[in-house]
């Protein structure tokens, strides 16, 4: 018997630096230690049926990750949370879970198209108006070109399709940034790229290597409504 868990997850300061195949695997070896019967594909080379909402860069930690496992038999729902607790790696924690529908259930990749992030930015003494006149700048544009590259190429973006709208807040050393980015079937974009737009076309006094980026939620999202991956 299949049954499947959807689980919310932690990707903290701890490990912040960690690749997201690193990240995978050490859920993977956690789930592993717990003795939990974790379902594996077919094949030469079979690999747990983990999935994720959406992969995070390096360097980028995150509040609010989501998961779902499929086990092949059924388990106490609480026994699997404390066992998973029990093993997983500092910076790692298991929040809200629960058992969804085995078959025929939105994946989450498919579901996800709303990421919201927190990026604490140091400035220079004395810049914080100007990065807040930068920020409005963007606020105020319609279109923002930028010419995203990947290991496939390079192709311009129009930046205001996945970010409408920057909030800053000033804080002691620098900026706190609140920034939603949509999630599309044919894109989105990093927030690091957001800060290197804001700094490259918009004046934003900052060094882009100096900020600290958390994810604060994943979304499905429709308008103005923001619904948990774990609420649908």
């Amino acid at each position: 018997m299949s049954v499947k868990y959807r689980l919310a997850i932690t990707k903290g300061e701890a490990v912040r630096y960690v690749s997201h195949l690193d990240y995978m695997r050490s859920i993977e070896r956690a789930v592993r230690r717990t003795k939990l019967p974790a379902a594996y594909s077919e094949g030469f080379n079979p690999h747990m049926k983990i999935a994720f909402a959406s992969a995070l860069s390096v360097g980028v930690a995150s509040e609010a990750e989501y998961m779902d496992i499929e086990l092949t038999g059924d388990v106490d729902p609480a026994a699997m949370g404390e066992a998973l607790a029990s093993q997983l790696p500092p910076g790692i924690a298991v929040g809200r879970f629960r058992q969804i529908p085995a078959t025929g259930y939105p994946a989450l990749m498919a579901v996800v198209n709303l990421a919201a992030y927190r990026i604490r930015l140091p400035l220079p003494a004395g810049t914080a108006g100007d990065a807040i006149e930068a920020i409005g700048r963007f606020n105020a544009a319609a279109v923002v070109t930028y010419i995203k590259e990947n290991p496939k190429g390079k192709k311009e973006i129009d930046v205001k399709t996945y970010v409408r709208e920057v909030a800053a807040t000033p804080v002691a050393d620098g900026l706190e940034l609140a920034v939603e980015v949509r999630i599309t079937p044919t894109g989105s974009i990093k927030p690091t790229e957001v800060i290197k737009v804001l700094v490259e076309k918009f004046g934003l006094p900052a060094d882009p290597d100096t900020a600290l980026v958390t994810r604060t939620g994943l979304f499905v999202a429709d308008g103005n409504s923001r619904i948990s991956p774990l609420d649908i």
